[in-house]
C-alpha cells in the first residue's frame, strides 16, 4: 500500500476543518500529546542541579539533603493511588491532578526558597518535595497506560519511547532555563520546573485517551505503525545528540543569552517534528477512509470505570462467580503467565516479588548516584560548571537507555525470543560497574560512570514495567504499573539516606576533627576526597549484585513463556473479529440478494 501524501482532490484540502478534527482524534496524535508532555515532567532528575541551592539556603547538612532526595523518589514512584484513580477515572482527570501537584510542590518550595514565606521546617519541605514529585506518577499512568493499551502489540516500544522523552525533559529543561535565566539563578529553575510541566499537560489535556481501531484497519497498518515509531526514533536520536553537544560545549563557553535563545528554539523545533510525521500519517489514513471507510474506522474506547462498563461486567461475574464465593478465594489460583492476573494474584506472585527485588536495590542505588552527583562532583574536585554537564549527561543517557530496553528489546524478543529479563540482567550488572568506577575514583571516571549511570537508569525501569504487562496481563495495568514503582523509593531510603548520606557526614566530620574544628549547629557539613564515597558505593555496587540475581532467577522461572509467542492472544483476537465482520457481511449480501430476487407481492 502507497503511503504518499493524497493528492488535493482525495486530501484533506476541501475539508481542513474535518481533517483537523479527524487527525486530533486519532491514535497518532494522542501520541504526539504524549511525547510532549512527557518531554516536560522530568523534574525529579533536576534535583541534582538545584540541592545546593537548598543546601545552602537553609543549611542542611547532607543526610538531610538526602532525605529531600528520598522524599522526591518517594513521591515519584508511590503511584499507587494514581493507578486506582486511573482504574474508575477518566485520563483527562488524572493528567488534571497531576498539572496541579506539580505546581503547587514546586512553587511552596521556590516561595521557602526566596523567603516570600517564613522558613519551610524540614518536614515542609519533604511535604513539598514528595506532592511535586508525585505528580509524575499521576502523568505516568495517564500517558502511559493509555498508549500502551493503544499499542499492545507495541509495548515495549512505546513505554521504550515515552519513558525516553521522560530521560531527556532535563536536559530540555535545562536548555530552556538557560535561554530564560542564564546559569546564575537556580532559584528561578524552581519555579520554572513548576509552571512549564503543568502547563504543557494542560494544553494536551482532553487529547490522551484510549483509542482503539477496528481489527481490519490494525492488521493493515501494522507493519506502517514500526515504521512510524521508528522515525519518532531517528527524531528523538536527533534531538539527543543535540543536546549532548551543545550540554558538552556549555562545559567550557559559556553562551550569550542570543545563543542560548537559539538552542533553545532548536530543541522546541525537534520536538514539533513528530507533529509533522503525524500529519503525514493521518493524510494517508484520511485518504483510506475516504475510500474504504469499512476497512479504516477509528473509534473511541470508554474509559475504564465509566457507569455504563461496570455493571456489565459485574453481571459477567455474578454469572461465573458462584454465590457465596470470597474475592480472596482465587488469589493462589494463578492463570497462566500472560492472561490477565487480578491485583492481589500479581501482587502476590513469586515473580512480582523477584520484580521488587530487582526494582529495591538496582533503582533504589541508581536514584542515590544520581541523587549525590553533585556532592560527588564536589568531592572529587570538579568545578560546578562540570557538575552541571554530569547532570546532563545522565538525563541524555538516560534517554538512551530507555530508548534501548524500548525498541531493542521488542526486536530482541519478537525476533530472536531473547527474553526482557535476561536484558534486565545484563543492564544490573553494567550498573555495578558504574559504581566501582566511584567508588575507586580516577581523573575522568565521573565522566564514564555518569554516562553508564544514566544508561543503566533509563533502561530498567522500561523493562520491569513491560515484563510486568507481558507477566500479568493489561487487564489492571494502571494499577500494576505503579506497584512496580513501589520498591524504588524505599531503596531509595536504604541506601541513600541510611548509608550513603550517613558515611558522608561521617567521612565530613572525620574532616573536621582532623583540622581541629568542630561542626557548629545548622554548618553546611562538605568532603572533599575520594574517600567520601568509596564505602558506600562499594555497598551499593554489592545491593546492585544481588537485584542482578534476582532478575537471573525470574529469567529462569519465566524463560519458558518468553519462548512462547507472547502476542499470539491479540493476533488472534484480531482474527476472530475480522473473520466475524466478513461472516456478518456475506450474511447481509445473502439476504439482500434473496430480498432482490424474490417476487414482488399480488394485490
Amino acid at each position: 500500500m502507497s503511503e504518499a501524501p493524497p493528492t488535493p482532490s482525495t486530501g484533506c484540502t476541501g475539508n481542513l476543518p474535518s481533517f483537523v478534527l479527524f487527525a486530533a482524534k486519532s491514535r497518532w496524535f494522542s501520541v504526539f500529546a504524549s511525547l510532549m508532555v512527557m518531554s516536560g515532567s522530568g523534574t525529579i532528575y533536576l534535583f541534582g542541579t538545584y540541592s545546593k541551592e537548598l543546601k545552602t539556603t537553609f543549611g542542611y547538612d547532607q543526610e538531610t539533603l538526602n532525605l529531600l532526595g528520598f522524599f522526591k523518589d518517594l513521591g515519584a514512584n508511590i503511584g499507587i493511588f494514581a493507578g486506582l484513580i486511573a482504574e474508575v477515572t477518566p485520563t483527562w482527570f488524572v493528567l488534571l491532578i497531576g498539572a496541579a501537584m506539580n505546581f503547587l510542590g514546586y512553587f511552596m518550595m521556590w516561595l521557602g526558597v526566596t523567603g516570600k514565606i517564613a522558613k519551610p521546617e524540614i518536614w515542609h519541605m519533604c511535604v513539598y518535595m514528595y506532592i511535586a514529585a508525585n505528580s509524575l506518577s499521576f502523568v505516568n499512568t495517564g500517558v502511559m497506560v493509555t498508549c500502551v493499551k493503544n499499542f499492545p502489540q507495541s509495548r515495549g516500544i512505546m513505554i521504550g519511547l515515552l519513558k525516553g522523552y521522560i530521560g531527556l525533559s532535563g536536559a530540555i529543561i535545562t536548555q530552556i532555563y538557560l535561554a530564560l535565566y542564564g546559569f546564575q539563578d537556580r532559584r528561578a529553575l524552581i519555579l520554572l520546573i513548576g509552571w512549564l510541566p503543568a502547563a504543557i499537560s494542560v494544553v494536551f489535556l482532553c487529547t490522551i485517551r484510549p483509542i482503539k481501531i477496528t481489527a481490519a484497519a490494525e492488521n493493515q497498518q501494522q507493519k506502517r505503525q514500526l515504521k512510524v515509531f521508528f522515525r519518532f526514533l531517528y527524531v528523538s536520536i536527533v534531538l539527543a545528540l543535540f543536546l549532548m553537544a551543545m550540554t558538552l560545549t556549555q562545559k567550557s563557553v559559556v553562551f550569550p543569552r542570543a545563543a542560548q535563545a537559539t538552542t533553545a528554539a532548536v530543541v522546541c523545533f525537534l520536538l514539533l517534528i513528530p507533529l509533522l510525521i503525524i500529519i503525514r500519517e493521518e493524510l494517508v489514513s484520511w485518504t483510506l477512509t475516504k475510500q474504504e471507510p469499512h476497512r479504516i474506522a477509528l473509534e473511541e474506547t470508554q474509559e475504564q470505570g465509566q457507569p455504563d462498563q461496570g455493571p456489565q461486567e459485574l453481571e459477567l461475574d455474578q454469572e461465573i462467580k458462584p454465590k457465596g464465593t470470597s474475592m480472596f478465594s482465587n488469589i493462589f489460583k494463578k492463570p497462566p503467565r500472560g492472561e490477565d492476573y487480578t491485583i492481589l494474584q500479581a501482587i502476590l506472585s513469586i515473580d512480582m516479588l523477584l520484580i521488587f527485588i530487582a526494582t529495591l536495590f538496582g533503582l533504589g542505588s541508581s536514584f542515590t548516584a544520581t541523587d549525590n552527583l553533585g556532592q560527588i562532583g564536589e568531592a572529587l574536585g570538579y568545578k560546578p560548571q562540570t557538575i552541571n554537564t554530569f547532570v546532563s549527561l545522565i538525563s541524555i543517557w538516560n534517554f538512551f537507555g530507555r530508548i534501548f530496553s524500548g525498541f531493542v528489546s521488542e526486536i530482541l524478543l519478537t525476533r530472536y525470543k531473547i527474553p526482557r529479563p535476561l536484558m534486565l540482567t545484563v543492564v544490573l550488572t553494567l550498573e555495578g560497574i558504574a559504581y566501582l568506577l566511584i567508588a575507586f575514583a580516577f581523573p575522568g571516571s565521573l565522566y564514564i560512570a555518569s554516562v553508564i549511570v544514566g544508561f543503566t537508569l533509563g533502561a530498567q525501569l522500561p523493562l520491569a514495567l513491560a515484563i510486568i504487562s507481558e507477566v500479568f496481563g493489561l487487564k489492571y495495568y494502571s494499577t500494576l504499573f505503579n506497584c512496580g514503582h513501589l520498591a524504588s523509593p524505599l531503596g531509595s531510603y536504604l541506601l541513600n539516606v541510611r548509608v550513603t548520606g550517613m558515611l558522608y557526614d561521617r567521612e565530613a566530620e572525620k574532616e573536621l576533627a582532623r583540622l581541629g574544628l568542630h561542626r557548629i549547629k545548622g554548618q553546611d557539613l562538605t568532603c572533599i576526597g575520594t574517600r567520601c564515597y568509596k564505602l558506600s558505593f562499594t555497598v551499593l555496587t554489592a545491593t546492585t549484585l544481588i537485584s542482578a540475581l534476582a532478575s537471573l532467577i525470574l529469567l529462569m522461572r519465566t524463560l519458558k513463556f518468553y519462548k512462547s509467542d507472547i502476542y499470539k492472544k491479540f493476533r488472534e483476537n484480531t482474527e476472530n473479529v475480522v473473520e466475524a465482520v466478513h461472516t456478518e457481511n456475506v450474511v447481509e449480501a445473502d439476504e439482500t440478494e434473496m430480498a432482490s430476487s424474490s417476487p414482488a407481492p399480488t394485490r
